[in-house]
C-alpha cells in the first residue's frame, strides 16, 4: 500500500508468504489484485472503520488465549480507563459483529453467530494443522483464523473481499501480532491462482452464495496440495434426493442465495469436482441458539427469518435452513 495512513492504521502485517507461490505468473497476478483491492481500504465510505483502527493502533499485548471458545486478546488491567473507553468505541464501530465470541482487554463481544460451536464440531475431524499452510475462505473478521493459531500452523491466509472485515481483523491483529496470519482482500474465485499450495482449505458458509458451486469446488481442489484436505460448511435443505433449492428472489430474507443443497447433493458436488474420501460429519437444522440477535449484533437474525407459525419454514415458505459439514481429500 502507498496511502499515507498505511503505517499508522496497519501497525502490523505478517511476513509475506507470496514468494512461496511457485507459479510466477500467478504470483504476479496475485500481487496486482492485492494492490487494486487494498486501494479500496482508503475509500471515503470505509473511513469510519479505518479511523476506529487508528484510534487504538497503539494498543498491544503479549497475552492471548485462542484455545477456548472465546478468542481472548489482552487483559483488562493492561489498559487505563481512558483506553478502555476508546477501545469500546472502536469495537462498537464494527457492529454488528457476526462472528465470535471475542474478549478484547476484558470487553466480551457476543456475536450473532456462535462460531465456537462450528469450530468444536469441525476440530475433531480435521488433520492437525501444525506446520500446515491453511486457507480460510470467507474469513470475515478472522475468528477461525485466530482459533487455528492454537494448533501452530505454518501460515493461515484468510480470503475476504470486504474492506470492513479487513479493518475489523486488523484492529485485532495490531494488538496480538500473530505472524502466521495474513488477510487477503480476495475471494474464492481467485483460488486457481494458488495451484497445489494449501494443505488445508476451510470453505465455511460460502458455496450457497455463488451461482457456480461446482466451478468453485474445482478451483479449490486445484489449490490443494496432492494430499490436501477441504472442509465445507454449507447451508442447505432437508431431503434424500441429490437436489438443490434455487430461491426465486430471497431465502430467509437474504439476497445472494443461489443453491441450497441436500446432503446428497453437496456430496455429489464434491464428487463431481473430483474429491475423494467424502464424509459429511454434521447434518442438523440451524438453531436460533446458534444464530441470534445480541447486544453486539442488534439486527434481525434467524428467528426473524422463519415463519412465526411454522418454524420449519422460512418467511417465504421454503424449508428452514440446515447446515451440512463435509470433509474430503484431493
Amino acid at each position: 500500500m502507498s496511502h499515507p495512513l498505511e503505517a499508522a492504521a496497519i501497525a502490523y502485517t505478517a511476513p509475506d508468504y507470496l514468494a512461496e507461490v511457485q507459479d510466477a505468473q500467478a504470483r504476479a497476478e496475485i500481487a496486482t489484485l492485492r494492490r487494486d483491492r487494498q486501494a479500496k481500504l482508503f475509500e471515503p465510505v470505509i473511513q469510519p472503520y479505518r479511523e476506529a483502527v487508528l484510534s487504538v493502533c497503539d494498543l498491544q499485548s503479549d497475552w492471548f488465549d485462542f484455545s477456548g471458545s472465546v478468542v481472548t486478546i489482552g487483559r483488562s488491567q493492561e489498559l487505563t480507563p481512558a483506553q478502555h473507553t476508546t477501545l469500546t468505541q472502536a469495537l462498537r464501530t464494527f457492529c454488528p459483529w457476526k462472528k465470535g465470541p471475542f474478549d478484547v482487554f476484558g470487553t466480551l463481544i457476543d456475536a450473532e453467530w456462535r462460531s465456537d460451536w462450528k469450530w468444536e464440531r469441525i476440530q475433531p475431524h480435521i488433520q492437525p494443522l501444525k506446520d500446515r499452510t491453511v486457507a480460510d475462505i470467507g474469513c470475515h473478521n478472522g475468528y477461525f483464523m485466530f482459533r487455528m493459531v492454537d494448533q501452530s500452523p505454518a501460515c493461515v491466509v484468510g480470503f475476504e473481499p470486504v474492506a470492513k472485515h479487513f479493518w475489523n481483523f486488523q484492529l485485532l491483529q495490531n494488538i496480538t501480532r500473530r505472524s502466521q496470519l495474513t488477510f487477503e482482500l480476495l475471494g474464492v474465485e481467485h483460488m486457481h491462482l494458488y495451484p497445489n499450495f494449501f494443505d488445508t482449505i476451510f470453505c465455511l458458509g460460502i458455496l450457497y452464495h455463488h451461482p457456480d458451486p461446482i466451478g468453485l469446488l474445482l478451483k479449490l481442489r486445484q489449490a490443494l496440495t496432492p494430499s490436501g484436505e477441504i472442509i465445507i460448511d454449507c447451508q442447505g435443505i432437508p431431503g434424500e434426493m441429490p437436489v438443490a433449492l434455487t430461491p426465486r428472489k430471497r431465502y430467509a430474507k437474504a439476497r445472494g442465495i443461489w443453491f441450497l443443497p441436500t446432503q446428497a447433493c453437496l456430496e455429489t458436488w464434491l464428487a463431481r469436482a473430483g474429491f475423494s474420501q467424502i464424509n459429511t460429519f454434521f447434518a442438523e437444522p440451524l438453531s436460533t441458539q446458534e444464530q441470534r440477535r445480541t447486544d453486539w449484533a442488534e439486527i434481525d437474525s434467524l428467528q426473524d427469518f422463519l415463519d412465526p407459525d411454522d418454524p420449519s419454514r422460512t418467511i417465504e415458505g421454503y424449508p428452514a435452513p440446515w447446515r451440512y459439514y463435509a470433509i474430503a481429500r484431493k
